[in-house]
């Protein structure tokens, strides 16, 4: 019975020792991995960009990094539709005419681009109402880039990073009929003036003109703080003009 005893004593007073060395062990390799770190923390602190001769915060190149990772992939799909827009503008473009299929699925990929630079809070609409069994759908008679203005007016005078700002953009092709509302509450931070002339909206009327004479409708207006420009093309007519001419 003593012997007994005497050996659970040991074995208590061997296990005692063993986790009494595992534990200094594991401080010494605690300690170590924080010297580890501090060094490293340290090289971090004191990293020199030459090129530039300054020093980068740690924590800015961190949100640099999660920002680039959180934006991966919505900048590779925005570069995959910019590849679609300058292929549009560089081909599409040169002729003197388009389907309204084809320039509104340039439009469609000209918003996701510009998606990039706007808030996650930011309110943007973008609908479609197509009746693609309309025989002048997919016929060569609308004018190429005829929708760039009124979106990228949009877009500038718009303010992106306000929660309570929005856009809205309408196309549609119905009756044989080019539509087009843009809509976009106007920044606080422009001059209303300015807002009203619209940026690029003169050269778009002048051009309307000169292509579709008296076939078409072009309304802007500000209501309530909201700039609103509506666009009809009558292809119908437009086409039979071109017949009869």
């Amino acid at each position: 019975m003593v012997y007994v005893l005497l050996l659970i004593i040991l074995v208590f007073i061997v296990l005692l020792c063993y986790l009494v060395y595992r534990l200094v062990q594991s401080g010494k390799a605690k300690k170590s991995v924080e010297e580890k770190f501090d060094l490293l923390e340290m090289k971090v602190n004191n990293l020199q960009l030459e090129t530039l001769e300054s020093k980068l915060n740690p924590h800015l190149f961190k949100n640099i990094l999660n920002s680039i990772q959180s934006h991966a992939y919505q900048t590779y799909f925005a570069l995959d539709k910019l590849a679609n827009v300058l292929d549009y503008i560089l081909y599409e473009s040169q002729k003197k005419f388009v389907s309204p299929k084809e320039e509104i699925q340039f439009a469609l990929n000209l918003i996701e681009i510009n998606k990039i630079k706007v808030s996650p809070l930011f309110e943007l609409k973008v609908k479609t109402m197509i009746n693609e069994g309309e025989k002048l759908y997919e016929q060569n008679l609308l004018a190429p880039l005829i929708s760039i203005d009124l979106i990228e007016n949009a877009f500038k005078h718009a303010d992106l990073q306000n929660a309570d700002a929005f856009i809205s953009i309408l196309f549609e092709f119905k009756d044989n009929c080019f539509y087009l509302t843009v809509s976009n509450k106007i920044s606080e931070k422009k001059a209303l003036k300015k807002e009203r002339s619209g940026i690029g909206a003169t050269t778009l009327e002048q051009r309307l003109k000169i292509i579709y004479k008296n076939q078409f409708k072009l309304d802007k207006f500000v209501e309530n703080d909201i700039y609103i420009a509506h666009l009809k093309i009558n292809l119908l007519e437009y086409k039979n003009q071109m017949f009869t001419a």
